[in-house]
């Protein structure tokens, strides 16, 4: 599962990433994305980040939804964009095998070095939401990849 701070930008993307490499790996996963607020519930992703999408050929029709306690339950992996997600994400497990589960997704680029998070584009234009799909499509190459390794 793939979280954000709204559940309209990044996360959604991840998700649809995801599950767009995922199958064409051959992978059955199931892959969701929430936000860690509640202000964006029921809406689709942003526009600009619904175009950045259609223009690498992924569908984000995704509504958003707040992260729950059961998301710990359900999900393997529970990804944090940035690190105060992860942070809020951390505050929310309950237990620490919950806490284990909860993983910041710039850990997993490779053409990326040093970039430390995938940046809310939220505030910028275009080329910020370019930048966010192009560092969730590394990252999520890498995890599938991973994946199909056995060693996720």
């Amino acid at each position: 599962m793939f979280v954000c701070l709204g559940n309209i930008c990044r996360s959604p993307a991840a998700d649809a990433t995801m599950r767009a490499k995922a199958a064409a790996a051959g992978l059955d996963v199931e892959v969701d994305s929430a936000g860690i607020g509640a202000w964006h519930t029921g809406q689709l992703p942003d526009a600009r980040m619904r175009r950045c999408g259609d223009r690498h050929g992924y569908d984000l029709r995704h509504r958003a939804r707040q992260v729950t306690a059961e998301d710990f339950d359900r999900f393997d992996i529970v990804m944090g964009m940035d690190a105060q997600n992860v942070i809020d994400l951390l505050g929310l497990a309950k237990t620490d095998g919950q806490r284990a589960k909860v993983r910041l997704m710039a850990d997993y680029l490779t053409r990326h070095p040093g970039q430390k998070s995938i940046p809310d584009p939220y505030y910028g234009d275009e080329s910020d939401f370019e930048l966010a799909v192009e560092l969730i499509e590394d990252a999520v190459e890498n995890i599938v990849k991973l994946m199909k390794e056995g060693k996720i």
